[in-house]
């Protein structure tokens, strides 16, 4: 593999100084070969220890020197495979290295980069401009495996770049013309197609094993005072992340204690509450954002204590949101090479690189999360030169979600494995930082018992109910009609989850999986994010608890709309079912949000605490439904099916949808939700966005203290 990588980077870099007939193409070529070539370059630095500060990487000296003698740039003569790095590079070069592999997409390089499909289109036409900006955007891959040192998987994207040109070069010379669209994409086809097996199982061995980790290393072997650190990840690091770490550095131990523990309490009672046996499992996955390591840190600690080993997997781990609009425009890049054979190519290979580890598959826990939040609002731009789904590639995508679902399920069983997300702010939520950041501290550590007994007041009320009616005030047109399974026995059953701080952080909420038919009418919010995409006057309308009709109004035309919520909150189903129907709590969550202006920043996880929410999709206790789920009160949680769910007893590819969506309706835009009872009779929950049910006074408290 090494006489592999040094030959394609000795081919690389003589293509960087051939000239293109072409100008167009040549000028896209240099810009390709010249990210590879600084990309190779960092990977022989990473290789002879030169960006580890701690001097805890393994070097391979020798393989980075002939690497440098390929691009003549010499690494340090001081380092050898035995000592530490002295000095390491500076953090202003560290900074310059990090910007030099990222540049390309930054946004005020973006719009005139062959990355940008815009402009690649542009300059290429429509067919080569979509599938040459397409495949620099799949080499940028390369950059975390040259920095986690996975030469096969960089390797093979030397010579995916490689083969394109050789291909263009050959029909240049030969015929004088370029080569043919369809020979192009089937290169990058049978690329995605041929090494989907390393890939693959590299994704799920890190997911589920613990062992030789650079995440996990980073956590707990770096020296955190030296943010030097922060650029052994490979992500983007923008002043957002150091003065994160920074802040967490100053902060006194009883706070970052305090802050993973509500973070690993909260995973502990996920499984103690579902009645899970989490002593039989062996390993956690961690998601973080870079920045957060020394409560990661304490994290792990913690975990350990309970028998844990932390896993991380390159995707869970976000550096900064360096340019949104080019993830939108490459979202759907696979769409030019989705077909029927590439997707049992791909759903075979999931399920053998499972089979290889299915021990340590079997004893992954699940995700504890630790989401961030402050970024501006993203209100992408739709570009018709992007690559969009056909309706066949559409279906064969979601085909394979399905199916890979359905897959993962069977050996990180869903009713063994538990969650926890719990969120904080980043500086870029403005000032003052500190304050907002103490603020969202006190709110993930509300008092649980408090919460618990007046929430079960809700259910109660809930319990009485054939349906819920929840409308709108103001200008929301929402006029909903929920349905609620039948309790036998309001004794033992109960239709709600009582929500407190477990896998969900904060506590807020009661929520239930709505009886379709009978779900009908129209749910609206003015302003809603999902999945940081902003919406606004998001509308859906329901019948029989399925989606017959969605809009909103972020662009002018009517079609891009519809095909802006069908790919990012449908996911390209034609319709969804109404997963879930909660009422949030978190009154004190909600005033704080108003007080600091912040309420469109916050992450879903708060937001859906902040009023009722409405999920489309997979029920929340998806591949969970025959495991038994008790409230505090000793009540067995009855409503864990709908219809669409109880579809896997007869054909489990049609019960899943394998998203789920909340959509909250803030208090100021609530009129009320009562209980409607079989008999016609009424309980009001919420008059006015204030709470009315009795037993539920605390909740206005904060209102008034505003």
């Amino acid at each position: 593999m090494t006489e592999r990588f040094e030959l394609a980077l000795e081919r690389i870099k003589e293509c960087a100084a051939e000239q293109f007939p072409l100008e167009a193409y040549d000028a896209y070529f240099k810009e390709v070969s010249g990210f590879l070539l600084e990309l190779c370059q960092q990977y022989a630095q990473i290789a002879a220890g030169e960006l580890d500060v701690a001097g805890t990487a393994s070097k391979d000296v020798s393989h980075a020197s002939g690497v440098a003698a390929l691009l003549d740039k010499p690494v340090s003569e001081n380092i050898s495979e035995n000592s530490p790095v002295a000095a390491g590079l500076s953090i202003k070069k560290l900074q310059m290295l990090n910007e030099k592999l990222y540049h390309a997409a930054l946004p005020e390089q973006y719009e005139s980069s062959f990355l940008n499909p815009a402009c690649a289109v542009g300059k290429l036409g429509q067919e080569f401009g979509r599938l040459l900006s397409c495949l620099y955007a799949e080499l940028r891959k390369g950059i975390v495996y040259a920095y986690e040192q996975k030469l096969e998987l960089l390797t093979i994207r030397l010579e995916l770049f490689l083969e394109v040109y050789s291909a263009f070069v050959y029909e240049m010379q030969e015929n004088g013309t370029l080569p043919s669209y369809e020979n192009i994409r089937q290169i990058g086809y049978w690329f995605i197609s041929d090494y989907s097996d390393i890939e693959t199982a590299d994704r799920i061995r890190a997911q589920v094993c613990p062992e030789d980790n650079l995440y996990v290393d980073i956590i707990m072997n770096s020296d955190l005072s030296d943010l030097r650190y922060l650029y052994r990840y490979g992500v983007y690091i923008s002043d957002n992340e150091m003065r994160i770490a920074s802040y967490l550095n100053e902060q006194p131990e009883e706070k970052i204690q305090l802050m993973a523990h509500t973070y690993v309490e909260g995973y502990r009672k996920g499984f103690e509450m579902a009645g899970k046996d989490l002593s039989r499992k062996k390993t956690a996955g961690l998601y973080y954002h870079v920045g957060f390591e020394r409560m990661m840190r304490e994290a792990v600690k913690e975990l350990r204590d309970l028998g844990l080993e932390p896993t991380v997997y390159r995707a869970w781990v976000d550096g900064a949101a360096f340019n949104r609009q080019y993830a939108f425009d490459h979202r759907d890049d696979m769409g030019l090479f989705w077909d029927k054979q590439l997707l049992h190519r791909m759903a075979d290979v999931l399920k053998n690189a499972f089979e290889e580890v299915k021990e340590a598959a079997g004893a992954y826990a699940g995700p504890a999360v630790v989401e961030v939040f402050g970024e501006p609002p993203f209100a992408p731009v739709s570009k018709p030169e992007c690559v969009s789904m056909s309706e066949e590639a559409r279906k064969v995508f979601v085909e394979y979600r399905s199916q890979s679902g359905e897959i993962t399920n069977q050996y990180i069983k869903g009713e063994e494995r538990s969650f926890t997300i719990i969120a904080f702010p980043l500086p870029e939520i403005g000032e003052p930082f500190e304050e907002i950041f103490d603020e969202i501290i006190r709110i993930n550590t509300l008092d649980y018992e408090l919460y618990k007994n007046i929430q079960q007041h809700i259910i109660d009320a809930l319990d009485e109910a054939d349906y819920v009616e929840i409308k709108g005030m103001g200008a929301n047109e929402t006029d909903l009609c929920i349905k609620l399974h039948e309790l036998k026995d309001k004794s033992k059953e109960t239709n709600f989850e009582n929500c407190v701080a477990d896998v969900n952080i904060p506590v807020g909420e009661v929520f239930t999986s709505p009886v379709l038919t009978g779900t009908n009418g129209v749910l609206h919010v003015s302003r809603v994010f999902l999945n940081e995409l902003e919406y606004q006057n998001l509308r859906m309308e329901f019948q029989d608890g399925m989606i017959s009709a969605y809009s909103c109004t972020n662009f002018e035309a009517e079609a891009d709309n519809r095909k802006y919520i069908k790919d990012n909150v449908l996911f390209r189903h034609d319709t969804l079912p109404m997963g879930e129907f909660a009422i949030g709590t978190n009154t004190t969550a909600y005033v704080t949000a108003e007080k600091y202006g912040i309420a469109h920043k916050l992450p879903i996880l708060i937001a859906e605490k902040m009023g009722p929410h409405f999920a489309v999709g997979d029920t929340c206790y998806s591949h969970q439904e025959e495991v038994k789920m008790f409230n505090p009160d000793g009540k067995e949680v009855i409503a864990r099916d709908n219809e669409v769910s109880l579809k896997r007893l007869t054909d489990g590819s049609k019960a899943y949808y394998n998203c789920h969506t909340d959509i909250t309706i803030p208090y100021d835009e609530l009129g009320s939700i009562v209980a409607v009872c079989a008999d016609g009779s009424r309980i009001s929950i919420i008059e006015q966005g204030r709470f009315v049910l009795p037993g539920c006074e605390m909740l206005n408290e904060p209102f008034e203290d505003a």
